[in-house]
Order: C-alpha cells, then sequence, then structure tokens
C-alpha cells in the first residue's frame, strides 16, 4: 500500500473524525485529505514529477501534514529536514539530494533562504500558511501509477559529525514497518498518541503513519520545553498513548508534576532512541502503574523499529530490547558472520520488507551495511537463554581503556540509580597509557551534589577498571533534535 493510501482509506471511513488536534485547533481526516489533494496539485503545477524530491522545513504541526501527503500524492519524494538547523547545516542535505523544492513558513523562512543562496542548487521557496486551506477542494488526478518499491521519504540520520547521511524509504519499507508497529501495539482507530517527537525523526514519522493508517488521532504540542503544559494536554484529550526517547522520561519524572495528573486514559507508552536506565523505567512504573510500558529498538534505516519488549517480559526482562517485530528477522552475528552463542557478543543484523534501499548518493556507505546477510546495524548486543537481545553499545560508542571494553551504558544504568542524579553520559577521551580513560559527564537534579560525591558512589558500585578518570556535572547533556546524547561533543569538551 501506499503511504498517501492510508489517509484516503481512513478519510472514507472516518471523515468528520480528528485527526489532528494540535493546542485550540482540530482537523478532520476529510479535511486533511482535501488539503493535501489540494497541495498536490500546486506542487505538479510548479513541474514536480515523479521521483523529485521536495523538502519539508517545517516544524510539527498541519501544515507538515498536508505538505507531507501532498508531496507523495504529486509522486514526489518527500525529504524530512531537522527543522532546528541552521543555514550553513541545512545547505548539507539539500546539496546532497538537490530538490526542486523546499516548503516552509514564515518562522522558518529567512533560514531556508539563506541555506538555498549557499547551496550550489537551484531550489525554489514554497511558503505554506494554514490560513491558506480554506480554498476549494480540486479533486486530483495524476497520469502515473507509483509501487510500493517507489522511493517515498528520504530522512537524513542525526550524526553528530560528518556529512549527514539520507536514508532511503520506499513506500513498501514505511508500510510494512506501520503495519508491524500497528499489530504489536494494537492500535486501533480509539487511540490517540500525544506526540512530542518531530515528524522529521523516524520515530516520529512510524507515529505519524500508523495513526492515520488505523484511524487514530495524532495530539500535537511542541512545548515540551514546559512539560506540565504537555501533561495537561494529555490530561484534557485523554491520550492513550506516549512516546519518547529517554531524555523525555527523565524530564517527566524529575522535572513535571506527573504525580498530580489523572492520565487514566492512558493504555500505553513506548521508549526507544537509546537505552533507559532500568531504575528510571521502574520508578516510571511506580507512578503510572496499570500501562503498557513497552521498550523498543531500531533505526532510521530500518523505517524505525526492529524489535520491542512485551510490557508483561518488562520486569524479567529488564535491560533486553525483546525480540524482533513482526516480519523482520534479527540475528547476533560474530566477526566471523556466525550466529553467537548465548552471552557472547556480536552485532544485529536485521532482514524484512522495512529495510532501507540505501543512502543516497552513497554506494559505498550502503555497500557497507547492507550486505548479503541483511542490514547491519553497529550495534553491539548479546542473546540470552530465551532468545531476549541485550544492546552493549554501539560499536563507535564502545570504550576501549587498556585490555577493556567497556559499554558505557553499563556505567549509566549503574550512576543513574544514584540519588539526585537525573542523567549522564560516559565517553572515551584519549590516554597516553590506557589509549582511552573514561570521563563521565552528569546532570543533577539536586544542585548540594559534587563531583566528589559522584565519584564515591562509582568507587562502591564499579569495578575499578570502570571508574570515570574525570567527572563533570554540567547544566545539561549536548543532544540532536532527536533526544540522542551527542558523546562526539563531550569527548571534544575535554579539550
Amino acid at each position: 500500500m501506499l503511504i498517501h493510501d492510508f489517509l484516503r482509506n481512513s478519510a472514507k471511513r472516518f471523515p468528520d473524525k480528528p485527526a489532528v488536534i494540535h493546542q485550540k485547533s482540530e482537523y478532520t481526516f476529510s479535511q486533511l485529505d482535501a488539503w493535501s489533494d489540494t497541495f498536490a496539485l500546486s506542487l505538479l503545477a510548479k513541474g514536480v514529477e515523479r521521483g523529485d524530491r521536495v523538502a519539508i522545513f517545517l516544524d510539527n504541526g498541519i501544515e507538515y501534514l498536508v505538505t507531507y501527503f501532498g508531496i507523495l500524492k504529486s509522486g514526489g519524494v518527500v525529504v524530512a529536514l531537522n527543522s532546528q538547523l541552521v543555514a550553513r547545516e541545512l545547505c548539507l542535505p539539500l546539496d546532497d539530494c538537490t530538490p526542486n523544492v523546499i516548503v516552509t513558513d514564515n518562522k522558518h523562512y529567512k533560514t531556508a533562504a539563506e541555506a538555498v543562496k549557499l547551496s550550489e542548487q537551484q531550489i525554489e521557496i514554497l511558503l505554506i500558511e494554514k490560513e491558506a486551506f480554506n480554498y476549494h477542494h480540486k479533486p486530483l488526478a495524476i497520469s502515473y501509477q507509483l509501487s510500493d518499491s517507489d522511493l517515498a521519504m528520504i530522512i537524513y540520520t542525526s550524526g553528530t559529525t560528518g556529512k549527514p547521511k539520507g536514508v532511503m524509504l520506499s513506500h513498501g519499507n514505511l508500510s510494512a514497518n506501520a503495519d508491524s508497529i500497528i499489530e504489536y501495539l494494537k492500535l486501533t482507530s480509539d487511540d490517540k498518541i500525544m506526540i512530542v517527537l518531530p515528524f522529521y525523526y523516524s520515530y516520529g514519522n512510524s507515529l505519524l503513519t500508523t495513526h492515520i493508517k488505523v484511524g487514530g488521532t495524532l495530539v500535537l504540542d511542541n512545548r515540551f520545553v514546559y512539560p506540565n503544559v504537555i501533561l495537561d494536554t494529555m490530561a484534557k484529550q485523554e491520550v492513550t498513548g506516549f512516546a519518547g526517547v529517554p531524555s523525555h522520561f527523565a524530564i517527566l519524572i524529575k522535572k513535571s508534576a506527573i504525580r498530580k495528573y489523572d492520565l487514566s486514559k492512558l493504555r500505553y507508552v513506548t521508549q526507544a532512541g537509546g537505552g533507559m536506565p532500568p531504575a528510571m523505567i521502574k520508578e516510571f512504573l511506580d507512578i503510572i502503574p496499570d500501562i503498557n510500558f513497552c521498550v523498543m529498538y531500531g533505526q532510521t534505516e530500518a523505517s524505525a523499529r526492529l524489535s520491542y519488549l512485551e510490557p508483561d517480559r518488562l520486569l524479567n526482562k529488564m535491560g533486553s530490547v525483546g525480540k524482533a517485530i513482526p516480519g523482520v528477522e534479527l540475528d547476533v552475528l560474530n566477526d566471523q558472520g556466525k550466529k553467537v552463542s548465548v552471552g557472547e557478543q556480536g552485532e544485529i543484523v536485521a532482514r524484512g520488507e522495512n529495510i532501507m534501499q540505501g543512502y543516497w548518493n552513497d554506494p559505498e556507505q550502503t555497500a557497507g551495511v547492507l550486505r548479503t546477510e541483511g542490514l547491519f546495524t553497529g550495534d553491539l548486543a548479546r542473546i540470552d537463554e530465551d532468545g531476549f537481545i541485550y544492546i552493549i553499545s554501539r560499536k563507535k560508542d564502545m570504550i576501549k581503556s587498556g585490555a577493556n571494553r567497556i559499554s558505557p551504558f553499563e556505567i549509566e544504568d549503574i550512576l543513574c540509580q544514584m540519588s539526585g542524579i537525573m542523567e549522564c553520559a560516559a565517553v572515551g577521551i584519549p590516554d597516553d597509557i590506557l589509549g582511552e580513560v573514561i570521563k563521565l559527564c552528569v546532570v543533577v537534579q539536586d544542585e548540594n551534589i559534587t563531583e566528589r560525591e559522584v565519584a564515591v558512589f562509582c568507587k562502591q558500585n564499579l569495578a575499578f577498571y570502570k571508574f570515570p578518570k574525570k567527572i563533570e556535572i554540567l547544566p545539561e547533556l549536548p543532544k540532536t533534535a532527536s533526544g540522542k546524547i551527542k558523546r562526539e561533543e563531550l569527548k571534544k569538551a575535554n579539550g
């Protein structure tokens, strides 16, 4: 199925039901379908043809959704760009994938215009504002038939160093992943998802596709910097689902009044985007015990999702990312390409219809990860006797100190159990003797906590070779727009 057919079908089934709620505004499925039809016509009038790239440089909102489905309906390819980029950063993906058009709004126009000026490409800037959506609906008809192998999206990975990579996802890739997520989360048209994740992030995009397909409602709020505002929205709208990365849950637990809210309609939460300390999961479940807490793992290269841990296995498999989602096969392979034994370390390799077509304009990088065995994720893991997968680290994040190979997760999981610690990150920094030593960066909730107290806790709870050589208390950890810690920045900050 084509991704824009998700919207068409739901508009037929639930024409007057809210597809999107954004603060005080509601938009029905039929409105979103009609407006995106008309927007597709405007793109066709500008010469957009099948396979042409059209960039979106917008925050979450009805404008993003109209643009998203309008591009797909025109036969174009959505290039979802981080709306927090500055002009010099923005021109990198523009030069890479050469879109015909970049769609933005008044808020982001100046940055888009500067990026286009810096870019070597001829790119038209198209302004979109929701005030223009009251135009007459014109039926859309295109002369070509798309297939599920047609490219639907390019999502640029939020890498912390080097050139961003454009992950190519077909309609079939995205559709397969959406079907799988719908199945294991048991999503229906009764679901309302609280969305604080940006749509240009693969996790956020998966919330969009799954809920539009089942006829659920997207509840948007871009104000997570004020977590109680988000909780107000969740309670008022009686949302059934919430999705976040570890930092979202840390903020809700440590910096919000979540314990005072009635969230009785909340059926489930999902967590992905990096490992979440078990102590934090348990604390969240102490606050809201009667929900399904679903730990998930994936990559942009997999259209989002690869594995999940069933909520009823959460407590006895704490720390695991579970098993493969429906329609996906996962192996953990050693350096010889053989499946690892129980407890042995290897790299996660994935196969399924959700696996990307490759990296845009980068056959060398593509060949490095898409091999005969499947997608080599770069994630190191082990399996237990029941086949559950435990992530050890990203290959590139492993700290090599002397003869020891240390996962930063090991240190972070322990330290997050210290009272008054909000979040932390362990990285390797250069050392003349050991090659690397451990630097620990900590964000504290209790301002009275000192680096010495952190050191004492580490000494009591970590093996000597895992003890950090340097401890630094920071006001916050540098993160990508999708909430992942920028470990390279922490390393460079060592000076």
